[in-house]
């Protein structure tokens, strides 16, 4: 699954270009974490009033 770095320096996009895999984490915990955490506040604040 994940294949060794041929890059001389380890970078950001070295580390992205792993495979699918770690794509999908890295956009789940970039996009849809925060969007979870929003919606069940917003739904909070909904409730209290």
């Amino acid at each position: 699954m994940f294949e060794p770095f041929t890059d001389i320096v380890p970078s950001f996009f070295g580390t992205l270009n792993q495979g699918p895999l770690f794509l999908t984490i890295f956009l789940h915990s970039l996009i849809v974490l925060p969007m979870v955490f929003i919606y069940f506040s917003e739904k909070k604040k909904l409730n209290q009033k």
